[in-house]
């Protein structure tokens, strides 16, 4: 049982389609009846007729709405009250696997000062993952990605966000022992890509803003996939293929001359680096804290970012 089934359930008896609580819920409409389906498998019984049009639900269904509802009501204060015994003061942030790496430790080293004693938090993972966590209030702050090919990643006025950094995508290929690229455009062979998968945001800039414009008969063939820029820079260091991450990621090897980054043919992604909270909290340390950087980046709140709107 997982609570975002919970949530994913009540959204669909308050929208009454799956498309418009899929969208509710910032997920795509087939991964939201994966999770209603993954609901009735774990309790045992049908909760949607989907032989009937528009969606309607079973008798079981409309007896299990008040219980979901109570669940995640059940839950949430539950946890309200642990967080009610905790003495020490705590900034809980959600980031990206990459920023977390790249610009989180040096960024809030620079804001040590604002910190303080107060406990720091980090959690990592996927984009659409922390930000479905960071909605239902589980952490204080969301640190990610942005690119001016996308509209950003939540779209709640309860939510502002500030850009506290920026960074570039670039293809980046290890040297041989002669100081030239193990990679390039000749013509001749397919070149070897290191790739994030499709559905993962990096992925989906590098595929809709890099390699979609290379030219119609340049050939690539991807050697291996994984989701963490972490680990496709281990493999473009043992000179296995071409990738492209995050200039934050890769600052030392390109200074040490372990990597170097491809410009022929290739194209880059400019992104910001945003930090999303909930305009209103009970923590006054989240607030003392946002306020320091404000003042840090000479913000007004009228010239923070705009709500944006989902990309899941």
């Amino acid at each position: 049982m997982e609570l975002k089934w919970l949530k994913d359930f009540v959204a669909l008896n308050e929208h009454g389609s799956f498309s418009k609580a899929a969208e509710a819920r910032f997920v795509t409409q087939p991964a939201f009846s994966r999770r209603i389906r993954s609901l009735e498998n774990w309790l045992g019984v049908a909760l949607v007729d989907r032989d009937k049009h528009p969606t309607s639900l079973t008798a079981s269904g409309l007896a299990f709405v008040e219980e979901a509802k109570r669940m995640i009501n059940d839950t949430y204060r539950v946890r309200k009250r642990l967080q009610g015994q905790e003495t020490q003061k705590s900034l809980v942030f959600f980031a990206q696997h990459s920023p977390a790496v790249s610009f989180f430790p040096h960024w809030i080293r620079t804001l040590e000062p604002l910190v303080g004693n107060t406990l720091v938090k980090l959690s990592t993972g996927n984009l659409h993952d922390l930000t479905e966590s960071f909605m239902a209030g589980m952490g204080d702050f969301l640190l990610s990605f942005s690119s001016a090919g996308d509209m950003g990643q939540l779209s709640r006025n309860d939510t502002t966000c500030i850009q506290v950094g920026t960074d570039r995508l670039v293809p980046v290929s290890a040297l041989t022992p002669e100081g030239t690229p193990v990679f390039s455009v000749n013509g001749r062979t397919p070149l070897k890509l290191l790739a994030y998968p499709d559905d993962s945001y990096l992925g989906g800039l590098v595929k809709e803003l890099c390699l979609n414009k290379l030219p119609p008969d340049f050939q690539y063939t991807i050697v291996c996939e994984n989701a963490l820029a972490e680990g496709l820079k281990a493999m473009a260091l043992q000179g296995y293929g071409v990738a492209w991450l995050p200039c934050g990621l890769i600052q030392n090897e390109l200074a040490q001359g372990q990597l170097t980054v491809l410009h022929e043919d290739f194209h880059t992604v400019d992104l910001r680096i945003l930090l999303y909270r909930f305009r209103h909290t009970v923590k006054p340390e989240v607030d003392m804290f946002w306020q320091y950087l404000l003042e840090l980046y000479n913000l007004s709140y009228t010239e923070q970012f705009p709500p944006l709107r989902s990309v899941f």
